[in-house]
Parts: C-alpha cells; structure tokens; sequence
C-alpha cells in the first residue's frame, strides 16, 4: 500500500505545481510551475526525485497535512517557514520518514513567501498538457485544476522500491538574501527616460500588498515613459518588469499572462527569480544590472550549488528531535 497526504488545513495559495507546462504559450497558457524554482528543485533532490516531480506549493497561510495508509518519505525547503511534527519543531529544510497518523505543519517564519512540501517519486495527479502545475485562472493542472482545501486526499506516485535517508538540507542557496535582484536590461528600455532607467537601478522599490502567482505590483520613484506607455502586445517571459502608465513596476511571475501591451524594462535573471520571489509585502528591493553573459554564469553557479548540496545525516538538529531513523523503503 502507498502512502498518502490528507489535507487537514490549507490556505488560499496552496497548490500543486511541478516544473511546469512548456510549449504552449502561443495559445495563451503560461508555463506555471514554482515561484522559487530553487527550493522546490532542493526539495525534490532530497529525495532523489526526478526534477520535475510534482509537489506541493505553500504560501504564508500555511498547511497542515497527515500521512496515511503507509510511511512517507517527504522533504521541505523554501523560505523562513516553521515546520513541525505532531509539535516538535523540525529544521527549516530536511528529509525525514512520515509515520502513518503523524501530523506535519508549516507556517509563515520570520521570511518567506513560499516554500515546497515533496514526496518521494512525486504526487500522483493526472498531467494536463504534459505538466501536473496547477493553474487555477485556467482550471487545469493539480487537483481539479484548484488550490488545495481541507479534506483532498494526495495519492504518492507508484515508484521503485528504494532506500532514502534523513537529514538537514544546508545550502547557501536557502539563505535569506538582501542583495539587489539582477536585471537584464529590454526588450523595451528605449521606451523609458535616462533618468527613469537611472532611478529603477539607483532607488529602492517596496513589495505591495498587490502580489500573487501572476505578478508583484511595487510601489516607489515613477518611471517616466519616454513616448507614451502603449506598444503593440507581445509575449512576456517570467519575471518581466512590465511598467504601465501609472510609472509603477510589475514584475510578472509563474503565472503570468501569455502578452501585454505596456513596455518592459527588463528581465530578472532566472538566478534570482526565486529570491524575489520569497519577498513579503511591505519589504524592500533594489535591483542590479546585468549583462546577458553574467546571467548566464549566475546560473551556472546556482546549478553547480545545486549539485553540491547534499542532505547532512546525523544533524544535531534532527537528533534532538529524535528523527534520525536513517532509511525508509519507498514503496
């Protein structure tokens, strides 16, 4: 028998989401997938898990879920959240074995927007379009095409039979960062002043409370457009730095629309679009600019820290908490 999650208590932003659903943006239906593709990649490397398994998104409202019907080898890394099992308080990002009736919990910490809940070989819901995403204005992808609510039942895809460990997950590339976001510069800088492009990389901007999977609205220094705001609709990448004619930034995330017809700054580098990501409202954000070569060594460098973290067994942490059990079988 596998096992499974029961969902006791979901916020409003919690959903499945996978690496996403690539390919069909021409008909209008956006990639999805993870807000901070680096945590939910760690998450799913803790458990050996291929690098698109589906897991689960959870935002600062928080979950708490119980494993049923068979022990469950689970992992969780992203953000400041607070993690416990049936109360004990467990490391921010670890792997550990998840006993059938044992509660697990995650809430909002001291920082952090999102962080990723992934079970070993994946959660079992049917892809829709190649990706298992959800992407709820669509209704398609995850669970019914929604965000999670109390009572849904997530089934553990059917894998091999193998052996995980538990442990610590420590990497830089979960530490909170106050360094400015880089930004390569276009498709439509020209559209903007010499003194708007020197403000946007000079001052800081604030997260408003105007934020979900589709976008990050910011309030700061106007941006004065150069010749009017309108330009002849195209497609926006993930995290586009649209600027409507109000003059205040919109950086378009997972879910953002297919086109728009307002000018882009620039882009933020694929490096940092989780770290922007895991801002709060009413935090602060400078942004840095980037040449295209330099953002591509800044991912360079996050995969290479990628394949060198590694789940620390023995942890003191985890001792203390009386989870060190060592190995699970899988199935």
């Amino acid at each position: 028998m596998n096992g499974r999650l029961r969902i006791l208590r979901a916020g409003p932003g919690e959903t499945i989401q996978d690496a996403g659903r690539f390919g069909y943006l021409r008909y209008g239906i956006v990639a999805s997938g993870p807000m901070d593709w680096i945590a939910f990649s760690l998450a799913n490397q803790a458990l050996a898990n291929p690098p698109d398994a589906a897991s689960i998104e959870i935002s600062m409202a928080g979950i708490e879920v119980v494993c049923e019907g068979a022990p469950l080898m689970i992992a969780f890394a992203g953000g400041g959240f607070l993690w416990d099992r049936d109360g004990t308080r467990l490391p921010p990002a670890a792997a550990i074995a998840l006993q059938p009736g044992e509660q697990l919990r995650a809430s909002a910490g001291a920082w952090g927007t999102w962080t990723y809940l992934a079970v070993a070989d994946g959660i079992d819901v049917p892809p829709v379009l190649g990706s298992r995403s959800t992407y709820a204005r669509f209704a398609i992808g995850g669970l019914e095409g929604r965000a999670l609510r109390a009572g849904d039942v997530l089934s553990v895809r059917a894998g091999a039979t193998r052996s995980l460990m538990e442990g610590t997950l420590r990497t830089p590339l979960l530490e909170r960062s106050s360094a400015p976001v880089r930004v390569v510069l276009g498709p439509q800088d020209d559209y903007f002043t010499s003194v708007a492009r020197e403000t946007f990389f000079s001052e800081s901007y604030t997260v408003s409370g105007r934020f979900d999977r589709m976008g990050y609205w910011l309030e700061g220094p106007k941006l004065t457009h150069e010749a009017g705001f309108d330009i002849v609709s195209d497609g926006i990448p993930l995290g586009a730095i649209q600027v409507p004619g109000a003059g205040q930034p919109v950086i378009l995330m997972a879910d953002h629309q297919a086109t728009g017809g307002y000018p882009k700054l620039g882009t933020l580098t694929h490096a940092d679009v989780g770290r922007f990501a895991q801002h709060r409202p009413g935090e602060r954000v400078r942004f840095l600019p980037c040449a295209v070569e330099a953002a591509h060594r800044a991912l360079r460098d996050v995969y290479a820290a990628l394949d060198q973290t590694t789940l620390r067994a023995g942890d003191e942490i985890l001792s203390s908490s009386n989870l060190i059990g060592g190995v699970v079988d899988g199935t």
